[in-house]
């Protein structure tokens, strides 16, 4: 049950002709004359990337540029685990484990694959238990902490006894919980989002430096205008998967809320297709019930974190982060205005990441 077997990213035919017949047949909402993206995410949108899905996305080139990139599988705790495995060609390099949240895949981090290899580290780049070739997960509980230990077995049967983790969106709370059950083993934790907020309490919200203003109000906006998602799919994933798993086009409307038209429509679609061809749309969702379902942890961090965030997004408050992490080291935020700071900047980001793992290497 521990091998590690070699993994190649085959989509049979039948499946992409399926997948043309159905975006042929794709049967439009109706949307009100003018009203853009007022309701959520607009027809045009929609049209724009199914188009494309059906017309212009080789998805053969998509999947060759994959397999470039070994890629394995093993069974940890019942579930298939899906990963990628670069390795440096340098003699020091050190191990970095790399965690994506949702609607995002692996893919968030190809972009800093070969810059840090070359700057000597070993990547290990998994899917998410439920998500893509991770997926379908087959019993309830994958929450973050489960993954996390799942991590930290993949690890040692990788033979890595030091390693660091990165993490993006869902991967900036898995990638902390890691450092929480292998703190033997985890040096340092580099995040681009701290999911801290506030208690409710107005004092807290008093002497709030410009950073954490501006922070707060991107929490703020994000709450008022795109939080349905998150409800609906901590509540009640299994109702929306089956709208998710047999209609590609639903499955654009509802991934691209969150992969919007700031991101190339490769990035876009590739993601999309990974969730479609892998059947694994209705799973990725559910980890969010898995989360709302799991306790919370009631003691803090205590391995060395970093936060690299964009200016853009929500990238955390530290005033509240210090509550849940006890050795928060670096705090930095870039001008790229992006919730996906790997693919949009990835020589920026993987000179952060290096940079700070240099220390604890």
């Amino acid at each position: 049950m521990t091998a590690i077997r070699p993994f190649r990213i085959e989509i049979p035919q039948a499946d992409l002709d399926d997948l043309r017949d159905r975006l042929d047949r794709t049967r439009w909402a109706d949307q009100i004359p003018g009203s853009g993206d007022t309701y959520g995410v607009g027809v045009d949108r929609v049209r724009h990337l199914v188009d494309l899905w059906r017309d212009g996305f080789d998805w053969r080139a998509v999947e060759a540029r994959l397999n470039a990139y070994p890629q394995f599988v093993t069974e940890i705790d019942g579930q298939d685990i899906h990963f990628l495995h670069v390795r440096s060609p340098r003699e020091d390099a050190f191990p970095l484990v790399l965690t994506h949240g949702w609607p995002g895949t692996f893919v968030e981090f190809l972009g800093v694959i070969e810059p840090l290899t070359r700057a000597g580290y070993h990547l290990v780049i998994p899917s998410v238990p439920g998500y893509a070739f991770s997926g379908p997960t087959r019993e309830a509980g994958w929450n973050d902490q489960r993954i996390a230990r799942a991590w930290a077995e993949l690890m040692a049967r990788l033979g890595y006894e030091r390693y660091g983790a990165v993490g993006n969106d869902g991967g900036a709370q898995i990638s902390p919980e890691l450092g929480r059950v292998a703190p033997e083993h985890v040096v340092a934790v580099q995040v681009s989002q701290v999911y801290s907020f506030p208690s409710g309490d107005p004092a807290e919200l008093t002497d709030l430096t410009e950073d954490e203003q501006r922070s707060l109000a991107t929490l703020d906006w994000f709450v008022k205008n795109k939080m349905g998602f998150n409800i609906l799919q901590s509540q009640q994933p299994q109702t929306l998967a089956h709208a998710l798993m047999d209609s590609p086009a639903g499955l654009v409307g509802w991934n691209a809320q969150l992969l919007g038209p700031d991101l190339d429509d490769e990035f876009v679609l590739t993601n999309i297709a990974l969730h479609w061809f892998s059947g694994s749309a209705g799973s990725a969702i559910r980890h969010y019930f898995e989360k709302a379902a799991a306790a919370r942890p009631t003691e803090p961090t205590t391995v060395p974190l970093s936060l690299v965030g964009s200016n853009g997004d929500f990238h955390g408050i530290r005033r509240f982060a210090e509550r849940d992490h006890a050795n928060i080291v670096e705090w930095k935020t870039h001008d790229v205005f992006t919730h996906y700071l790997h693919h949009a900047a990835p020589e920026l980001m993987a000179t952060e990441i290096a940079e700070f793992f240099a220390g604890y290497r």
